[in-house]
């Protein structure tokens, strides 16, 4: 499932309250984010206030789109927006997004099959 990393940067005198916003999100948000494709959606926080948010979605637009749909979005989107510096847009369209450069368990499964001499350390010889 395509990878999705992204950041935004939280206002510093903010980030206690964020991450207490964060540490009970509301269940009807919860669901919804379930329901329109963010899975294993996590979000990380540097004591400067980058905010790295991390996760797996078939489709990136359209569960950006599935999120834009419910009422419970705009009202934490609108709730979440004054705790970051620069933000033009709602947070959840305005962060910036990374590209992937490498990920092991892709570089791993491309490899070739090794047989099992190959993989012997000079330790093991």
């Amino acid at each position: 499932m395509p990878r999705v990393c992204f950041t935004l940067q939280v206002r510093q005198d903010r980030m206690a309250e964020y991450v207490e916003r964060h540490a009970a999100v509301w269940p009807e948000m919860l669901q919804a984010l379930h329901d329109t494709g963010w899975h294993d959606y996590s979000l990380f926080l540097r004591e400067d206030g980058l905010l790295v948010g991390y996760l797996e979605t078939p489709d990136l637009a359209a569960a950006q789109a599935g999120m834009a749909r419910t009422d419970v979005n705009a009202r934490w989107q609108a709730e979440m927006a004054e705790f970051f510096e620069e933000l033009d847009l709602p947070p959840d369209q305005g962060f910036w997004q990374l590209s992937e450069v490498f990920h092991l368990e892709d570089q791993l499964a491309a490899l070739p099959p090794q047989s099992p001499s190959s993989t012997q350390t000079p330790q093991d010889q």
